[in-house]
C-alpha cells in the first residue's frame, strides 16, 4: 500500500505533463485522435495557435507545423519564348501554409515540407512556362517580369489552395541564354565588330588619303610660292648686279671688258678640260696685250 501511493502519483504527474502542449511562436499544431484530425472548439477550427493547449494523454497526438514564409528554390528550367528562343530561368517561390488540416491531408506531417515543395513545383512551372511562350524575350528582361510573376502566382494560388498553401510570391532570378544561344550570340557580335571595324578602317584609309593628297597640294604651293619668291629675288640681284656693271662699264669700259674677261677665264680654265685655242684669238687677247705690256 505505501508502494502504490507513490506510483499512482507519478502515474498522475506523467498524465497531466502528458496533457499540456505548448504551440511556440511561429507554429500551428493539429491535434489527432486515432488519425483523425480533431478540432480546437477554443480557437474555432481545427489549427491550434500559438500557446497553452491540453489533450487526452496516450490517445491523442500533436502535429507541428511551421506558419511562417517558407521558401522552395527551384532548379533552373528551359523555357522557349514566343520566338522558339530557348532560355534558363532561375526562380524562387515564398510559400506558407494557410490550411493546416488541408496541408495535412495533403502531405502527412511533412515538417521539412519536401513533399510539398516536390508538390508545388510542377505547379509553379506550367504557368511559368506559359506566360515565357507567350512573351518575347525582350520583354521578358525589360519590362514584363513583374506582370508575369504576378499573373503565375495567381494561378499557382487556384491549384494549391486545395493543398492547404498560399502562395506569397514567385520572384525571377536569371534569364539566361543557352549554350547554343550564346554561341550563336557571340558569333553574331564577332561578325557586327569585323565589320564595324572594316568600316572604321575604311574610314581611316579614306581620311590619311584626303589628308596626305591635301599635305602634298600645300607642299606644292609652298615649293611653288618659294621657287616663285627665289625667281623674284634671282630677278632683282641680276638687275643689281647689271646696273652695277653697267654703272661700272660706263666709268672704265677697259677694266670692264678686262673683268669680264678675267671671269671667262676662270671660267673656261677652271674646269679642268683641255681646250685649245688660237693666241691670236679675240678670246686670248688680254694675254698678248699683257705679254707685250711686260716687254
Amino acid at each position: 500500500m505505501k508502494l502504490l501511493t507513490p506510483i499512482l502519483a507519478l502515474l498522475l504527474v506523467v498524465l497531466v505533463v502528458n496533457s499540456a502542449f505548448i504551440v511556440r511562436e511561429g507554429e500551428t499544431a493539429l491535434l489527432l485522435q486515432f488519425g483523425r484530425i480533431e478540432g480546437d472548439s477554443a480557437n474555432g477550427g481545427s489549427d491550434y495557435k500559438p500557446g497553452l493547449h491540453f489533450k487526452i494523454p496516450l490517445i491523442q497526438q500533436v502535429v507541428r507545423f511551421d506558419r511562417r514564409m517558407l521558401n522552395l528554390e527551384a532548379q533552373p528550367e528551359r523555357y522557349f519564348d514566343s520566338g522558339k528562343n530557348p532560355v534558363n530561368v532561375d526562380f524562387f517561390v515564398k510559400w506558407q501554409i494557410e490550411n493546416p488540416a488541408l496541408y495535412y491531408r495533403s502531405f502527412g506531417a511533412d515538417q521539412l515540407q519536401t513533399l510539398a515543395n516536390s508538390r508545388l513545383t510542377p505547379i509553379i512551372k506550367d504557368p511559368l512556362r506559359f506566360e515565357f511562350n507567350s512573351h518575347a524575350l525582350a520583354d521578358l528582361i525589360a519590362s514584363a517580369r513583374s506582370d508575369i510573376t504576378e499573373r503565375v502566382r495567381d494561378q499557382s494560388n487556384k491549384a494549391a489552395v486545395s493543398l492547404g498553401i498560399h502562395v506569397v510570391d514567385v520572384r525571377i532570378k536569371r534569364i539566361e541564354f543557352t549554350d547554343e544561344v550564346l554561341d550563336s550570340v557571340y558569333k553574331r557580335m564577332s561578325a557586327e565588330r569585323i565589320r564595324l571595324s572594316n568600316n572604321l578602317r575604311s574610314t581611316g584609309s579614306e581620311q590619311a588619303a584626303k589628308i596626305n593628297a591635301d599635305a602634298d597640294r600645300q607642299v606644292q604651293v609652298i615649293k611653288a610660292e618659294a621657287e616663285r619668291d627665289a625667281q623674284l629675288a634671282r630677278g632683282e640681284g641680276d638687275a643689281t648686279a647689271t646696273e652695277l656693271y653697267a654703272a661700272a662699264y660706263g666709268k672704265d669700259p677697259d677694266f670692264y671688258a678686262f673683268y669680264r674677261s678675267l671671269d671667262a677665264y676662270r671660267n673656261a680654265f677652271g674646269s679642268g678640260d683641255v681646250i685649245v685655242l688660237d693666241p691670236k684669238s679675240e678670246f686670248m687677247r688680254y694675254f698678248g696685250e699683257s705679254k707685250g705690256e711686260g716687254k
